[in-house]
């Protein structure tokens, strides 16, 4: 039996192990635990909100793990406490996840005033995990101040990522191509900030060449605040330089947007688009967990792969049965 009132009371309280514990009832796939989690979350929902809310994408290599720490130890040296969900892509094949997040960030991980919590993406939409927005309303109850979710930095997971934060920065990289190659009309579209990363050593010339290029293509776009432009700094995550110039641009971001009513809409709008999420994913849950469905499933997806039926005509068939 699972104690909803001691994971409340747990995690209002800052303990980590009930907090680590009350993530993995919301993560939990098992029907009697997601009812106990929902109870959890409505619970705590009175005391969350007030942290800031930074997504942090970028290319496999652009070190987001390396820049998070040196982020996270800054604020906590502010009197911060940080709170981090690093999504980790799960395999296709296994639907297993390496979860090494914590090997990556050790300094950070050791210290009391941060929790890192790693958690499988699951297979769902852009690496984003199903229950990462669950996940950040209870590390809000239980106190933290800036909670960070990292992407996997693939497909779609940017706008998911978006979707449920505040502020979304992009790590890029200079001297690995053609930079304005890699950077997608969408992301320059939604990115409140850019940041060169690995601005150190001989590679500070290139950085810099790389974010004139960046403030150049950012000109051509229109961001989705109308009082927001975004800025590009240049920064070194494994020389913990720049880590005051993201925060002072967060914190400006935070207070513009605040004071135009900009950040609550969109924290409204992100609501809203949460709900209907979940609805469309219990719909299916629901439609697919049906005894009549499931049969008819293994029929027509064997006809499909053996060429005998098209995916749009068995696609039909299974959908019929919604009307009945």
């Amino acid at each position: 039996m699972i104690d909803v009132t001691q994971l409340v009371d747990g995690v209002r309280a800052g303990d980590r192990r009930l907090l680590a514990k009350a993530i993995t009832l919301v993560e939990s796939t098992r029907p009697d635990h997601q009812d106990a989690a929902q109870h959890l979350l409505e619970a705590l929902l009175p005391t969350t909100g007030n942290a800031i809310r930074v997504g942090i994408t970028g290319v496999p290599g652009v070190g987001k793990s390396t820049f998070i720490e040196a982020f996270g130890l800054y604020l906590i040296g502010l009197g911060k406490r940080v709170a981090v969900l690093a999504v980790d892509p799960s395999s296709s094949r296994t639907g297993g996840s390496i979860l090494g997040d914590k090997t990556r960030m050790a300094r950070l991980s050791a210290t009391p005033e941060a929790f890192i919590r790693p958690s499988p993406s699951g297979g769902s939409l852009g690496g984003v995990a199903r229950r990462t927005r669950e996940a950040m309303l209870v590390t809000e109850a239980a106190g933290y101040d800036v909670v960070i979710v990292e992407t996997v930095g693939v497909g779609q997971s940017e706008i998911a990522v978006n979707a449920m934060v505040d502020f979304f920065l992009v790590l890029m990289l200079a001297g690995a191509g053609d930079e304005l190659q890699g950077i997608k009309k969408g992301i320059l579209e939604i990115a409140d900030a850019l940041a060169i990363n690995k601005a150190d050593g001989g590679n500070v010339a290139l950085a810099q060449q790389a974010a004139s290029q960046y403030i150049a293509a950012l000109n051509l776009f229109r961001h989705t605040s109308p009082t927001w432009d975004p800025p590009v700094v240049t920064l070194s995550a494994i020389e913990a330089r720049g880590m005051d110039e993201i925060w002072r641009i967060i914190q400006d971001h935070h207070t513009k947007l605040g004071a135009t009513g900009e950040l609550d809409a969109k924290r409204r709008e992100q609501q809203r688009v949460w709900f209907w999420n979940v609805v469309e994913e219990g719909i299916k849950s629901r439609f697919l967990g049906r005894a009549d469905v499931r049969s008819l499933l293994a029929e027509v997806e064997n006809a499909v792969a053996d060429g005998r039926m098209s995916p749009t005509a068995a696609a039909r068939r299974v959908l019929a049965l919604a009307e009945k």
